[in-house]
């Protein structure tokens, strides 16, 4: 059974920014989900002339397979979001040595 996760896409007013947002926790069971979501975000952001901006400070879990996908497409996310207990898996997984990962203010 998969994990509760749920995205939504928001771009900013000014059209610069296209935010993806996640809440819930991302593992093996739904990492294609997430997949399918960056996907749609890269395509929507490409076609606006935008930033890509990860947003993930309302999940609460993530293991290797989300890692993993993030790594594979951090050349085109300008910004990754995280839950302050996440930063250090963040960190640990090298994920900060390819993309900005910022702590969200909760």
């Amino acid at each position: 059974m998969p994990t509760f996760l749920t995205f939504d896409t928001v771009r900013a007013a000014d059209g610069r920014e296209v935010r993806l947002i996640a809440a819930g926790e991302i593992d093996l069971s739904n990492v294609d989900d997430l997949k399918s979501a960056l996907s749609a975000a890269i395509g929507e952001t490409a076609a606006a002339g935008a930033v890509l901006v990860v947003d993930f400070a309302a999940v609460e879990y993530v293991d290797s397979a989300a890692i993993n996908v993030l790594s594979a497409d951090s050349e085109t996310i300008h910004k990754i979001v995280v839950h302050p207990f996440l930063l250090t898996t963040f960190r640990v997984s090298g994920l900060t040595e390819l993309v900005t990962v910022e702590a969200a203010a909760i």
